[in-house]
């Protein structure tokens, strides 16, 4: 089998089980947590750097949120079995990267790989997460390209594969959805917190052998949990948050 056929044979099978990449990262917070302490030896300099890592994956929550404001249906979806397009998103901000959910994805985990102060932990995340995406990709485009022709290839000649070249972008034909966000999105962010909040949890442990939360986080946990409850029965036994065409 050539190289190339093999990437996207990879590719297709990884995208059926990429749902599971988190449990691959979760291996690599072991050790790191294994020497973990707080920042300079202080709780609330590590409150604030923890703040600060969340900041960084809320960058990547509000990319993903971009994105499926204005997606149609049946496109930039949670699929895992088989690939979906019914269209080829090519504006907003499909117009100025070919994947920006998983650009999201990837600043989502680089916030939470920041978190522990540990230098390792955020260039082995990256090079995990470009592996093991790269493939993904790989298989993502060969479907588009059998499924859309010369049309893709004019589109990802002139748009940047994972870099964002902000100087092209191209307003979305769909109107912004909010509902759309919520019905989709909801889980993100509260998976989000709950992963500053155990790591805060455990470090706590580990550092004073007591566990606790601090209140920011207890806070964010349990405002995001309720948020997520709510939406969760409102997606699942109302229509509330459907939209027509998303």
């Amino acid at each position: 089998m050539k190289l190339e056929k093999k990437l996207v044979s990879t590719g297709y099978w990884l995208f059926r089980w990429r749902s599971y990449f988190p449990i691959i990262i979760i291996l690599i917070f072991i050790p790191a947590m294994a020497e973990y302490e707080y920042v300079g030896g202080d709780r609330a300099m590590t409150t604030t750097w923890g703040l600060f890592s969340l900041f960084v994956g809320l960058l990547g929550l509000f990319s993903r949120i971009l994105v499926v404001g204005h997606t149609p249906q049946n496109t930039s979806g949670r699929n895992t079995r088989e690939q979906i397009a019914e269209v080829l998103n090519t504006t907003g901000w499909y117009s100025v990267v070919r994947h920006p959910l998983y650009l999201g994805n990837y600043l989502m985990g680089l916030g939470i790989a920041l978190f522990p102060f540990v230098w390792w932990v955020p260039i082995i995340y990256t090079l995990s997460f470009a592996l093991y995406y790269e493939r993904i990709m790989v298989a993502e485009e060969d479907f588009l390209r059998d499924k859309f022709g010369e049309d893709f290839e004019k589109w990802s000649e002139a748009t940047p594969g994972f870099f964002p070249a902000l100087s092209k972008w191209d307003s979305p034909t769909l109107e912004f959805s909010f509902k759309n966000i919520l019905r989709r999105e909801y889980s993100s962010l509260f998976a989000l917190v709950l992963c500053f909040s155990i790591l805060d949890l455990v470090g706590n442990f580990l550092v004073e052998r007591r566990i606790y939360l601090v209140p920011v986080w207890n806070n964010l946990f349990w405002i995001t949990l309720v948020a997520y409850l709510i939406l969760r029965t409102l997606k699942r036994h109302t229509t509330m948050l459907d939209v027509k065409g998303r």
